[in-house]
């Protein structure tokens, strides 16, 4: 991710940093080049898409690139309409961007990169939150691009399957920044691929569904977790997201949420754990409703970690991150959780949480909930910028999680993850959710 924000010139003139070496885009350093005149040349999709939405409607985020460039207003509009169907956001123009579920947000950013035609696209994990129709639209996308042969596609993505046979050329790190092997794809595998795995980073062959979770003994007769009747919900009057949901958590469960993007996981899941109230009928939580539950009182039954794990930051230290609001026995449990996440407080202490990797953050964001050991557990893409060691990791932790008597609820694209968690997956379409 670092590299990918220096090649558009945000390291080191946007976001300090250290920087030796040289790093040029069309023969020219970035450090030299006026941050206008990179901008028009290189377009990029961060990790996280939403914090580079600008524009409060959908076709003006997508426009918003081609009038910093004095577009002619009829080529803008039609590029702004042939954009929108190319990242599968047609019917959306007028629709508020911070209402847009996160993989529609991923999809809008990447318009609004590409709608100007850079000659050169950084893309940093631009598959992490899209639907597979989503997903195989992009790499289709970025097919006729290296087809055509006038834009430079830098990829950072960790669903290696798709993109590996894309790339003329891997760049494979170690997890210290440093280089591994760079070269021509099946040149990097047979010289490095060995290095490569053992440094955590996914190979091609990797992710591929694994096996399927076992149902656990007896879970019928475990008590409810979370019970959800009728319940309606939407951002907007008269488009509800919701509409008729019935659905029981028991005790024990791994219930896998998937469906396309904007089809309302994320919405079900908030409900779930009180962060949204329902328009119509019930969320219990226990027997509670948790949105009148007492912060404090809440934490400990239900914890959410978020798609964007930002949004739970509340402070500027890993270490205050962890362990704000903890008992004495909880702030004891803490190292040990964050050791196991791969966060060893011992390094990562003083970091702020705003400066990690999506991968990190997300593990954080996971820490700071199970640490007080909530027995409903609702993750939203929990696999999203993780690399093999990480991901083996969150599995499992929430093994040991379930282990314990808890309920996990998971939002996810990620078929590895649904083969190999889930004991029962579970729809979300048309405002419902069916087997």
């Amino acid at each position: 991710s670092t590299f990918g924000l220096a090649v558009a010139g945000l390291v080191p003139r946007e976001i300090r940093a250290d920087m030796t070496g040289s790093l040029t885009v069309d023969g020219t350093e970035t450090r030299a080049l006026p941050p206008a005149v990179l901008a028009s040349r290189v377009g990029i999709v961060f990790q996280d898409p939403g914090s580079q939405l600008v524009m409060e409607r959908v076709e003006d985020e997508v426009a918003f690139g081609l009038e910093n460039r004095a577009w002619p207003v009829a080529a803008m509009r039609a590029r702004v309409t042939q954009v929108m169907a190319e990242v599968g956001l047609t019917g959306l123009e007028r629709r508020r961007s911070n209402r847009l579920s996160g993989g529609q947000q991923q999809r809008l950013a990447l318009g609004g990169v590409l709608a100007p035609t850079p000659g050169c696209l950084v893309l940093d994990e631009p598959t992490a939150n899209l639907d597979p129709d989503g997903a195989a639209a992009l790499f289709d996308r970025l097919r006729a691009l290296r087809a055509a042969g006038d834009t430079t596609v830098v990829l950072i993505e960790h669903h290696v399957e798709d993109a590996w046979p894309l790339a003329d050329v891997v760049l494979a790190l170690d997890r210290d920044g440093s280089v591994i092997d760079v070269g021509a794809p099946d040149e990097v595998l047979t010289r490095s691929g060995d290095r490569i795995s053992a440094s955590g980073t996914w190979l091609p062959g990797d992710r591929g569904p694994a096996g399927t979770a076992a149902p656990l003994p007896g879970s019928a007769s475990e008590p409810a977790v979370v019970t959800a009747s009728d319940v309606a919900f939407g951002y907007e009057r008269g488009a509800p997201v919701l509409d008729g949901v019935d659905l029981q958590v028991r005790a024990g469960e791994r219930l896998a949420l998937v469906g396309a993007n904007g089809s309302g996981k994320s919405t079900l899941g908030r409900l779930l754990v009180g962060l949204l109230r329902p328009d119509r009928g019930t969320v219990r939580l226990g027997g509670d409703d948790p949105a009148r539950l007492p912060a404090a009182v809440l934490a400990r039954r239900a914890g959410y970690v978020f798609q964007d794990p930002e949004s739970g930051f509340l402070t500027d230290r890993v270490v205050d991150e962890v362990m704000l609001g903890l008992t004495d026995a909880e702030r004891a449990s803490a190292p040990a959780l964050m050791d196991r996440l791969g966060l060893p407080l011992e390094a990562f202490a003083e970091r702020s949480p705003y400066r990690l990797s999506g991968g990190e953050a997300r593990r954080l964001s996971l820490a700071c909930t199970l640490v007080r050991s909530p027995g409903l557990l609702v993750l939203d893409e929990p696999t999203y910028g993780q690399d093999r060691l990480g991901y083996e990791a969150l599995v499992g932790i929430l093994a040991a999680h379930v282990d314990r008597g808890a309920a996990v609820v998971a939002a996810t694209h990620d078929a590895r993850f649904v083969a190999e968690v889930a004991s029962r997956v579970l729809t979300v379409a048309g405002g419902r959710v069916v087997p």
